[in-house]
């Protein structure tokens, strides 16, 4: 009989991230392509994320939604997407079997945040500030959608996720997630520097002209 350890690190495992890599190059190269030469390191970095941030909604996460509703579910599901959520499924079971609240964030997720990315991207490439309200307003909702996927498995013990390997814990359940956690932060903190510092030079600007 065998003793050696199960494999954790499968082909699926490895077409995933391959597959997270291409899209993360191709958010890349839309930067380089349609902003302007000048624009600054942090509006490059804004668009890069935004991109990808927009691409995986629409791909991996629309793909899940797809196979979610209307009686359907990954684990009974067949084809490339199905194979990819069976196998964030072994980290954490949910999204195996349709969990209600995981598929309801999805739907905000892949119907609202994900539109909101390009909008946000039109604003960019037009070098729009009004993008900084949107950044805020879907940074917030990225958050939010990410407290709420995991609050309520802490709650109540966790008994979804499966912990047991490094793959499962530090790739999928945290690096997977906590990009979502905080880079939204930093555009945030960042959206709010324009917006707040804007709102100062008009307020001065108002006292000067009163003087």
């Amino acid at each position: 009989m065998s003793t050696e350890p199960p494999s954790f690190f499968t082909a699926t495992s490895a077409y995933s991230l391959a597959f997270v890599a291409v899209v993360a190059v191709v958010a890349w190269l839309s930067a380089n392509a349609l902003l302007p030469k000048n624009a600054t390191k942090q509006d490059k970095f804004t668009w890069i994320w935004l991109a990808f941030d927009g691409m995986i909604h629409f791909s991996f996460e629309g793909s899940f939604l797809y196979l979610s509703t209307f009686g359907r579910s990954v684990i009974t599901s067949d084809g490339p997407f199905a194979e990819l959520w069976k196998e964030y499924a072994r980290a954490d079971a949910r999204w195996g079997v349709s969990d209600p609240t995981v598929v309801s964030l999805e739907i905000l997720t892949v119907l609202g945040a994900g539109p909101m990315c390009f909008y946000i991207l039109k604003k960019l490439a037009n070098n729009d500030p009004a993008r900084h309200y949107w950044i805020i307003i879907l940074s917030t909702a990225e958050l939010y959608g990410g407290f709420m996927t995991f609050a309520p498995e802490w709650l109540t013990g966790s008994p979804a996720l499966d912990t047991s390997n490094f793959l499962y814990l530090w790739v999928y359940l945290f690096f997977m997630n906590f990009l979502w956690v905080i880079i939204p932060l930093w555009l945030m903190w960042d959206s709010y520097g324009h917006i707040a510092g804007a709102l100062r030079f008009q307020q001065a600007s108002k006292k000067v002209k009163k003087n």
